[in-house]
Formats: C-alpha cells, structure tokens, sequence
C-alpha cells in the first residue's frame, strides 16, 4: 500500500493532508524521516507520526464494484482474483461476505470480521441482495407471482423463499432475494424456462453500491454502513 494512503486510513485524513505530514519530516518508516507518499509500505514496516506508532486498529470493511472476470477467492488456477484489486495492507486477512460468480458483476463485501460477515451469509440471518437481471427471453408476467411464492430450484428439496421481481423493460428486471443458494439467480429463471444473460448486485442489505465506484474500485464503509447489519 502506498504510504499516502496508509496514513489517510489510519489517521483519518485526506491524501493532500497526509502529504502535508510527509513535507514536514513528521512521519518516519523504519527509524527514517519519509517525505515520498508513492513509498510502498506493508506489515513489516514500521510508521511512526510524531513517535507514534500506526497500525491498523479494528477490523476493516470495504465495498468494491466487481468487474466481470474476477472471482471472489484469493487463489484460482485460471481467474484474477478480486483480492488483486485492492491497495491496502494485508489484503490476503481479508474474505468476501457474500461471493459473486465469475461472470457476475456490482457491490462486493469485503472483510476480515468473521462475526460480521457471518451476519451477512448465514441462513439464520435475513439479508435481502438486490440485482439487476437481463435475460434471453422476455420475462412473462406470471413470472412476478411465481417468484413470490418460490420456486422450485433443480437438485433442490425445498421451495427457494419468496422472492420480489419488479419487470423493467421487456428483458429486463430487479430482483429481492432473501437466500443465498449456488447461481441461485439464474437458476430461479431457468426453473421457469428463461436464461439470465447478465446479472449485477445492486444492494446487499441496506447498502447500496457507490455509483461513483467504476468497475474494480472501492472503498472503505462508512460506520452506519457497517452498523447496519448488527442491528
């Protein structure tokens, strides 16, 4: 991670006042007065601000806008990871709340507080993930009701829980999930004769992707965001 950006997390401030620490000899790396933010940093540096010591304090959490072609695992044989994609400290401490497949795209969670992230992913816990869906064939009206009392997922025993579709454009439509089962999505539309074409996480809970955030940027929560899925 980039010094400049290491000292805006741990401090609270913005790039240009950090920069304004390093012009004025008040940050040292390893006993030595830093002026250059670009300076990478990791774990085994040690950065002082006036003599103090700085370390990350506290979990972290993140959102990132997932691009197409990246998975949410930290090693694939064939895939770039999204783990790749973030500058920050340690970033193999961290894991996704919530996996996107490969080819799905939009609002990633990102951790390294497994009590939180567990509120996120366990069943026992209501967590309602909207998307935004095209697909192959029109969407038939019906489909709507059919969603809403569950529908029945190929392998699967039991009836998926009701789901909200609201039908946008004659291919296209969003949809409320309160479950996470595998490609559950496209499975639900192909349990009722359709095929997804293109899928992407709008919102997970009560957070909402950035749109500010372009493909494979991100950001860290803010503290309502993060209070968000304790209460």
């Amino acid at each position: 991670m980039r010094l400049d950006k290491f000292l805006s997390t741990t401090l609270g401030i913005t790039r240009k006042e950090a920069g304004k620490l390093l012009k004025n000899k008040q940050i040292e790396v390893n006993g030595e007065i830093v002026k250059n933010g670009s300076q990478k940093v990791t774990d085994d540096c040690d950065v002082e601000f006036n003599g103090r010591t700085l370390r990350f304090d506290g979990p972290r959490y993140f959102m990132l806008n997932k691009p197409s072609g990246f998975v949410c695992s930290h090693v694939d044989d064939f895939n770039p990871t999204v783990f790749i994609l973030l500058d920050v400290v340690s970033p193999e401490k961290l894991h996704v709340a919530g996996r996107l497949d490969g080819d799905t795209t939009g609002l990633v969670l990102l951790t390294d507080d497994g009590q939180w992230s567990h509120r996120i992913t366990s069943p026992r816990h209501v967590c309602e993930k909207v998307y935004y869906v095209e697909t192959a064939d029109p969407i038939a009206p019906e489909t709507v009701e059919q969603f809403a009392e569950g529908v029945q997922l190929r392998g699967e025993k039991d009836l998926t829980r009701p789901a909200k579709l609201e039908i946008l454009d004659e291919k296209a439509a969003l949809i409320t999930i309160s479950e996470g089962k595998y490609h559950q999505v496209k499975r639900m539309f192909a349990a009722v004769g359709n095929k997804v074409e293109a899928l992407h996480r709008e919102q997970i809970g009560s957070v909402e992707l950035d749109e500010e955030l372009e493909p494979g940027e991100y950001r860290a929560l803010t503290a309502e965001e993060v209070a968000s899925f304790t209460k």
